[in-house]
């Protein structure tokens, strides 16, 4: 049986409802921060965002300990989205995402937080996986990127951030 031949309004009927579905799943989706790039816009549903401007004291290399530099500024974002997962942005004096923290029922997109990192985690995520077998907390530690997540169902914590971004006094314990 031959389908019947569409009209010309009908092929621009279809298209524009494609288009405007398309845009419609776009604009559903998630926004986070892009590690490496700049903080998260808040995503639909997020009940709470706040900042606090943190700075720490900067030990200066071969000093004692009580010889500090100037002081290393960072600003820490948290954004609570619509499952309960907490957000922790870690911002430079620039702007720009050197860490990421979060804690909640659910892990947020690794995807959309890790950005041009993800592919880069997901090379450690599936070397650690073949040396240690498929379940249990993850731990990507690499030169550009540290990744560790952990949790079970319903608790779920873990923390991205990039080595080399970290600013001066700053250091992974501070990424929570």
């Amino acid at each position: 049986m031959k389908a019947p031949k569409q009209s010309r309004h009908g092929h621009l009927v279809s298209a524009l409802a494609f288009v405007a579905g398309a845009l419609c799943v776009s604009v559903a989706a998630p926004a986070y921060a892009v590690l490496g790039g700049e903080p998260m816009s808040a995503p639909k549903g997020a009940t709470a965002t706040s900042a606090k401007a943190v700075a720490r004291a900067a030990v200066a290399s071969g000093a004692s300990s009580a010889t500090t530099t100037s002081a290393a500024n960072y600003t820490v974002r948290s954004t609570t989205l619509a499952s309960g997962t907490v957000i922790n942005e870690y911002l430079s004096t620039e702007g720009v995402v050197f860490g990421i923290a979060w804690h909640g029922p659910r892990v947020p997109d690794l995807a959309s937080l890790l950005g041009s990192y993800f592919p880069q985690y997901q090379q450690g995520l599936k070397a650690q996986r073949a040396a240690r077998g498929g379940r249990g907390p993850v731990s990507v530690q690499g030169s550009g990127l540290v990744v560790d997540s952990g949790g079970h169902m319903g608790s779920f914590a873990g923390s991205a951030y990039l080595p080399q971004s970290l600013p001066a006094g700053v250091s992974a314990s501070d990424i929570q």
